[in-house]
C-alpha cells in the first residue's frame, strides 16, 4: 500500500467513524468498549477520552500499562486536539511532506506524529474530543481505536489499516 492510498485509508476511517451526539454518557458507554477489549485480548493498554476543552471523561489503564503511557496520551490529545485529525493521519501528512513536528514548529515532548488518537466528530457539531490509546506500537493502538470505535458505533464497513509498517 502506498502512502496515498494509506491517507485514503485514515481519511475513510475518520469519515466512517463519526457520531450523531456524544456526551458523558456516551464517553463512558464507549470507554466500557476499550476495557472489554484490554481485558478480553489481555493488552496492557491506557485509554483516554477528553473533550476538546481537555476534561477527562474516562480513563483506564490495563494491568501492565505503565506511566510513560500516561505521556503518550497527553501529547496524542494535544495533536488531535490541534490538527483535528486523527494522529496516524497527521504522521501521514508529515510522512508525505517530508517534514518533522519540529520542522513545523511543534515541540516533540507535547505533540506526536504517530498512531494512537482519535477525533471524536459529530456530525451536526464537528470535532468535540478525542479517544487515545496507548501501550502497543503506533499501528496497534491506531487499530484498537478503530475497531472499539466501529463496534460501538455499530460500523462494519471500515477498512483496517496494516498494523505491520508498510
Amino acid at each position: 500500500m502506498d502512502l496515498q492510498e494509506q491517507i485514503a485509508l485514515v481519511e475513510s476511517q475518520e469519515a466512517l467513524l463519526q457520531f450523531d451526539h456524544f456526551s458523558n454518557q456516551d464517553a463512558w458507554e464507549l470507554g466500557k468498549v476499550f476495557v472489554q477489549e484490554a481485558l478480553g485480548k489481555e493488552i496492557p493498554i491506557a485509554i483516554c477520552i477528553k473533550t476538546l476543552s481537555g476534561k477527562t471523561l474516562f480513563h483506564y489503564t490495563a494491568e501492565g500499562s505503565n506511566r510513560g503511557s500516561q505521556d503518550w496520551i497527553e501529547r496524542k490529545f494535544n495533536t488531535v486536539q490541534h490538527f483535528e485529525t486523527s494522529t496516524l493521519g497527521y504522521s501521514l501528512f508529515l510522512k508525505q511532506r517530508g517534514a518533522t513536528l519540529s520542522e513545523r514548529g511543534l515541540d516533540p515532548t507535547k505533540f506526536v506524529a504517530c498512531g494512537g488518537g482519535f477525533p471524536i466528530v459529530v456530525r451536526s457539531a464537528g470535532l468535540v474530543g478525542a479517544v487515545m490509546v496507548s501501550g502497543l506500537t503506533d499501528l496497534e493502538d491506531h487499530d484498537v481505536l478503530v475497531r472499539c470505535i466501529s463496534k460501538y458505533l455499530g460500523v462494519e464497513s471500515v477498512p483496517n489499516y496494516p498494523t505491520k509498517a508498510p
